[in-house]
């Protein structure tokens, strides 16, 4: 491996000494041009020489690659851990010889076929093995996906947390669901355009828009070079809090050069610009206008700027709004306590007063745009909600996109509330949701305004990482500067290179979020096994001495054969238990397991030959 990476790195050195021979041949080709033809039109030489320099300036400026310390030795080490090839769980390392940070921590969410697990959460084994470089866990911004799953780190390991004030409120909010709120005492709100030191790490917060408060792109400059991380990001510019993408400060990095860039690719396939959270409003004043019963509005929790449209829509309309939601409620309160909107505490009722107001005097403001079934909405969809039933009257607008692999789960929660007679708002109007993830021409802007000498896309499936890769080499990164990565890989990076240089295991571990606790990879194996082949238990009492079954086995299947043929399906087990018994090595009556054992696999070998199933099979045999 290492003579192969050594290989490798003289291959990348000859390839940087061959494009700078290139370009000054191409240069001296222009000066002889310059100098030597003659001007029919009479210009004089100063003037022509002015497009020799100015040519020479616009290269600088696009690749300003020259400022980097090509002579420098240090590196830095990449390895993301989740968010790679899915939509979630983002989770990177950033590695120098001394030290590391971890850039976000999230959760992603299961598939259908694991059974009673909630959430996802990366495998922090590479975290344990470098646990004493860890120096600080450092967070774009509070998505679940990028802070969902900092509980269940800390609760092996401890370190400062540095991140904006409404993100450590988020986590924090995790912290005392579950019992540790100790840990509070690692967090360290940060300071945007403030670089801040970090061991050797020197990391600066820039802001970007996107669809929660106070996002960030982060700066991280080390003596190998600067790295720039967008996080998840669009560009913005009339955003609800007025504060647009930061793009002065991006571009104060790409003039002073940039040696890498990790950039959001979730929408990358989309083409133009990601329209405007302002522009869901509209669509919102037509929505309450025409609303003659209760409106209830479903979004993200995390999405304080689309509730706060939402709520100044209902006072607009003379509505008192009811916040239901444990999640929905601590995220809008932590926002107004630490003074990113304002809203006035008159408005607000409890869910327990709704029916004391009139239906078009009422907003309800809730979870549940997933489909979640523990959540509000779907709760009253179901009509199982303490407080709230839906009315034949009562317009709901679900104003958030289905993540992938919610679409069942969010259909199903509208024909629910289609059948209670509700009025459903989801995908009628192009605007009653906006992405938060730039497109094509914001991924542009980007490369531009930075202007990285390598990339590596993140935050998307592969499909959208090649996508941002092509956008990248339409913006003038050579293909053989960009890498896609999968999680697990170690990227090494210095200015005159970046390489793969190792693969790491990683996967994911399953929890249960009423208990937050694991669930070990058997069990949701298992789980999956008995939902897709059924169970069969097999009970039997056995006479050793006569070498035959003393009375009828007793056979039970669950998902497996119909009721109507169990009688059938118990002859055909019977029939086998007694070729068995009959033919079975003596010895084996003096070990009830392995007398079981055996049975197990002559029983599953006539079930896949009769079924093309393979079943959970427990035999219990009684030696008489």
């Amino acid at each position: 491996m290492e003579n192969s990476n050594q290989k490798k790195e003289v291959r990348d050195n000859r390839d940087g000494i061959r494009e700078n021979r290139d370009n000054r041949e191409r240069d001296n080709r222009k000066k002889r041009f310059i100098s030597n033809k003659p001007s029919p039109l009479g210009w004089h030489r100063d003037i022509r020489k002015s497009v020799e320099v100015n040519d020479k300036i616009q290269k600088d400026r696009l690749n300003p690659h020259y400022k980097l310390n090509l002579n420098t030795t240090s590196k830095i080490k990449i390895t993301p851990l989740g968010g790679l090839n899915e939509i979630g769980g983002n989770i990177t390392v950033f590695e120098t010889e001394k030290n590391a940070i971890i850039v976000d921590c999230g959760m992603s969410f299961p598939t259908e076929d694991m059974h009673g697990v909630d959430i996802l959460i990366p495998d922090f084994t590479y975290l344990r093995e470098i646990r004493d470089k860890i120096v600080a866990l450092v967070i774009t911004h509070a998505h679940e996906d990028h802070i969902g799953a900092v509980p269940y780190l800390f609760k092996e390991m401890q370190f400062p947390i540095y991140a904006t004030a409404i993100s450590l409120g988020m986590i924090g909010n995790k912290f005392d669901e579950q019992g540790m709120r100790h840990h509070r005492n690692y967090f360290r709100a940060v300071e945007k355009r403030r670089v801040i030191n970090i061991a050797e790490f020197d990391v600066e917060w820039m802001h970007i828009t996107h669809s929660i408060l106070d996002a960030s792109a982060l700066a991280i400059s080390t003596e190998a070079g600067t790295i720039i991380h967008t996080g998840d990001f669009k560009i913005d510019h009339t955003p609800i809090d007025g504060f647009p993408t930061d793009i002065h400060r991006l571009a104060h990095y790409g003039e002073k050069g940039v040696m890498l860039l990790l950039s959001d690719s979730t929408n990358s396939h989309n083409p133009g610009f990601t329209k405007s959270e302002s522009t869901v409003g509209p669509t919102f004043d037509r929505i309450f206008s025409e609303a003659k019963g209760r409106v209830l509005m479903s979004t993200f929790s995390s999405n304080v700027h689309r509730v706060y449209q939402a709520i100044q829509h209902g006072i607009k309309y003379n509505r008192k709004v009811a916040v239901i939601g444990r999640s929905m409620d601590k995220n809008l309160t932590i926002a107004m306590e630490l003074g990113y909107i304002y809203l006035p505490k008159g408005i607000f009722i409890d869910a327990y007063e709704v029916h004391k107001y009139s239906d078009n005097e009422v907003l309800i403001i809730t979870t549940g745009s997933q489909g979640e079934a523990m959540s509000a909405l779907y709760k009253m969809a179901t009509d199982e909600h303490r407080h709230i039933k839906i009315k034949p009257t009562d317009t709901v607008i679900i104003s958030a996109k289905a993540i992938p692999g919610n679409e069942k789960s969010v259909s199903s929660v509208i024909n629910f509330l289609l059948k209670a007679g509700a009025r459903v708002a989801y995908q009628d109007f192009s605007e009653i949701h906006v992405s938060g993830h730039a497109a094509q021409e914001e991924q542009k802007l980007m490369f531009r305004l930075t202007k990285p000498k390598f990339f590596l896309p993140v935050h998307g499936e592969y499909n959208h990482l090649v996508k941002h890769s092509d956008t990248a080499i339409k913006c003038g990164i050579p293909e053989r500067n960009i890498l896609i990565m999968n999680d697990g890989d170690i990227i090494e990076v210095n200015p005159r290179y970046v390489k793969k240089v190792k693969n790491i295991k990683t996967g994911k571990l399953f929890i249960d979020n009423q208990i937050n606790q694991q669930i070990e990879n058997n069990v949701v194996i298992d789980r999956r096994k008995l939902a897709n082949d059924g169970v069969v238990s097999i009970i039997a009492q056995v006479s050793q001495s006569q070498l035959q079954l003393i009375d009828k086995p007793k056979v039970i299947t669950y998902g497996l054969v119909a009721d109507r043929n169990i009688k059938q399906f118990s002859s055909e087990i019977e029939e086998i238990l007694f070729n068995f018994i009959k033919n079975v090595k003596p010895e084996l009556f003096q070990n009830t397991r392995a007398l079981e054992n055996e049975l197990r696999q002559v029983v599953r070998k006539h079930i896949f030959r009769k079924m093309k199933k393979y079943p959970t099979i427990v035999p219990t045999i009684f030696v008489m």
